[in-house]
């Protein structure tokens, strides 16, 4: 079996490429959206040459991700990264916007899939319906979670899961205690 150099996986570069490539966008269309010449993405995509934080903001706007998504590559010990995540080293996502507090579990963005640790805040709301084009499959953990696919809604509680396939949806916590589910989610989003 030949052994894969993982060694670089959790860099930003990589992540860059994986999300550029999961919404379809070539180096040519990133750069001009950036202003960039195709040469100096290049660069960054292979960790050659490190954006500044505007150009950070711009890449994250371009590519539609939360700015925190480019940052929070923790080291791993050689022989873990790639394939283990420690809890304290897990990547923030998302903005935290309307209650949900996400942690991404997957070592990075360079598969055809994602997972995330979701944290739904006591009496929170997405406040607004979300559409994407994904699969996702949720497990409730704990708590409890209301979630509205197309005109149905589910009350889910811990042990339960569901799916998504594209539908419109919104989820709601009108409860005490916070909901903890983990999503996982085909093209990556984050």
């Amino acid at each position: 079996m030949q052994q894969t150099d993982i060694s670089t996986s959790r860099t930003l570069g990589v992540d860059l490429r994986a999300l550029r490539k999961s919404r379809g966008v070539t180096l040519a269309d990133l750069a001009g959206r950036l202003g960039r010449s195709v040469g100096w993405l290049s660069q960054v995509e292979r960790d050659k040459s490190e954006p500044s934080i505007g150009d950070l903001r711009q890449i994250a706007a371009a590519l539609d991700v939360p700015l925190s998504l480019l940052f929070g590559h923790s080291a791993a010990p050689a022989e873990e990264d790639g394939f283990v995540v420690r809890a304290g080293a897990r990547r923030q996502i998302g903005s935290g916007e309307g209650g949900l507090y996400e942690e991404l579990l997957s070592p990075d963005l360079t598969d055809d899939f994602e997972m995330v640790h979701s944290t739904f805040a006591a009496n929170s709301r997405a406040g607004e319906t979300i559409q994407r084009p994904t699969q996702e499959v949720g497990f409730l953990m704990s708590g409890k979670l209301d979630l509205q696919i197309e005109n149905q809604t589910f009350t889910i509680h811990p042990g339960d899961s569901f799916r998504i396939r594209g539908e419109p949806h919104e989820w709601l916590n009108p409860y005490d205690e916070p909901a903890v589910a983990i999503w996982v989610i085909a093209p990556p989003v984050y």
